[in-house]
Parts: structure tokens; C-alpha cells; sequence
């Protein structure tokens, strides 16, 4: 057993000591992070849609991925100021627990989604004289729903996988939390779209999933199963809302990336 435990922590040393905490091997939690790390970027590619250059998001992307995603991990997984015990802030405890995600991938991918909106600007004919907005909705809400359904399957390696071990008890947990987040905002973001618009609108449903699945990334492992019902309620009528302030303010989101990462991660 013992000669197994040191092939599994085989590399944790050195700059990687602070992750010695997890049970899996150093290139498995690599290749994890190394997702979570392309989840962050790829937020930004949404809210950018359409008035990016490609070669202007590779870049971003680059710079992204080796300076700023891994800063901002460290700070909370890797022995940073803000980590659990470990961190301190303001010479106390900052006690901070994300444990998948919801603010070091979710709200730092839409922190750099909303700087590059406010760079690039509105798409042209989105805003009209004296406030108006002119929506310009999606060409294909069958490929959207279809990818909503995806991104739910992927939560449950997302949330579940960050427990870094075959603990069957916490991930059963974790599997039912964030489903049922997930649930809940969808029923929320219906219905508060529905009260808002005056009809339902299926924009706003899958955005509502996916900010439920945020909202509870972070408190997934920690919240009871009755928890995470309210914490998808509430994110589902937030995203709703978060969606109408920011046309209010006139940044131009084409896939409400920033209601749905920024909002809800944070």
C-alpha cells in the first residue's frame, strides 16, 4: 500500500506541494485543471461572439491560460491567501471554499468576458436611440438546447470529479446538488421570463440551467440536497434579470455569458 500511495503522490513536491491535498496523480490533476483552465477562456468566446478577430481571441487565450487562470487558482486551491486555513486575509483566516469552481473558472472566465465587451463594444444595430434595444436572437435554438443538455452531462465530471477521489458517498451528494440546482433555475428562469416577457422564452430556460449549474459549483459538497433547490431558484431568476441590466447598460452579451458566469459565479 505504501509503495502504490507514493507512485500516486509521485511529483506533488516543490512548487507542486500545495496540491499534495489531492489523492490522484500529479498529470491527472494536470490534465483537470487543464480543462477547467480552457472552460475559463472559452466563456469569453460567447459575450465576444461575432466582433472578435481569431486571431485576437487565440491570443487572449494564451494570455489567459498561463496568466491569469492559474494566478487566481492559486490564490484559493493552491495555498493562496484566500484558501481555507491556509490563506489570509488581512492577517485572518479568509476561509474562502469554492470547491469546483464557481468563482476561480466561472467568474474569472466572465470577469474577462465583460473586459472584452466594454473594449469591443456593442455589436452594430443592437442599440438603438434613446435606450432602444434591438434584439438579434440566435439562428438555431435546437443546437442551443442540444448544447445546454451537453454542458448538463459535463457538469457531473465537473462537480463531482473535483472531489480527486472515489469517495461514492460525496459524490452521490454532489450529483444530486447540482442536478437539482439545476432544476430548480430552470423552473425559476422560465417563469420569471414568462412574468417579464409576458410569454416564455427558451433563450432564458437554458440560460436559467446553466446559471443554476454555476450558482452551485462552488457550494455543491457542502450544501444539503433542500440547499440546493434555493440556490437554483435564486439563480434562475437572477440570470433573467442580470440578462435585462445588462442591456440596460448597454453591453451587448449575445449569449448572456456574463449573466450566466459572472452573475452566478460570483
Amino acid at each position: 500500500m505504501a509503495y502504490y500511495e507514493a507512485i500516486i503522490m509521485k511529483g506533488y513536491e516543490g512548487d507542486y506541494a500545495s496540491l499534495s491535498w489531492t489523492g490522484v496523480p500529479l498529470w491527472a490533476k494536470f490534465f483537470f485543471q487543464l480543462v477547467f483552465a480552457g472552460t475559463a477562456a472559452t466563456i469569453v468566446s460567447g459575450a465576444v461572439a461575432e466582433r472578435i478577430k481569431y486571431k485576437s481571441f487565440i491570443l487572449f487565450t494564451f494570455i489567459m491560460s498561463i496568466a491569469v487562470y492559474p494566478v487566481v487558482g492559486h490564490w484559493i486551491w493552491g495555498g493562496g491567501f484566500l484558501s481555507p486555513g491556509e490563506g489570509h486575509w488581512f492577517g485572518k483566516d479568509a476561509g474562502m471554499f469554492d470547491f469546483a469552481g464557481s468563482t476561480v473558472v466561472h467568474s474569472v472566465g466572465g470577469w474577462a468576458a465583460l473586459a472584452g465587451v466594454l473594449l469591443l463594444g456593442p455589436r452594430l444595430g443592437k442599440y438603438g436611440p434613446e435606450g432602444k434595444v434591438n434584439p438579434i436572437p440566435g439562428h438555431n435554438l435546437t443546437s442551443a438546447t442540444i448544447g445546454c443538455f451537453v454542458l448538463w452531462f459535463g457538469w457531473f465530471g465537473f462537480n463531482p470529479g473535483s472531489t480527486m477521489a472515489a469517495d461514492v458517498n460525496a459524490i452521490a451528494r454532489i450529483c444530486v446538488t447540482t442536478n437539482t440546482a439545476a432544476a430548480a433555475a430552470t423552473l425559476s428562469a422560465t417563469v420569471t421570463s414568462w412574468i417579464l416577457l409576458g410569454k416564455p422564452d427558451l433563450g432564458m430556460t437554458l440560460n436559467g440551467c446553466l446559471a443554476g449549474l454555476v450558482a452551485i459549483t462552488a457550494p455543491c459538497a457542502y450544501v444539503s440536497v433542500s440547499d440546493s433547490i434555493f440556490i437554483g431558484l435564486i439563480a434562475g431568476a437572477l440570470v433573467v434579470v442580470a440578462v435585462f441590466m445588462f442591456d440596460r447598460l448597454r453591453i451587448d452579451d449575445p449569449v448572456g455569458a456574463l449573466s450566466v458566469h459572472l452573475v452566478n459565479g460570483v
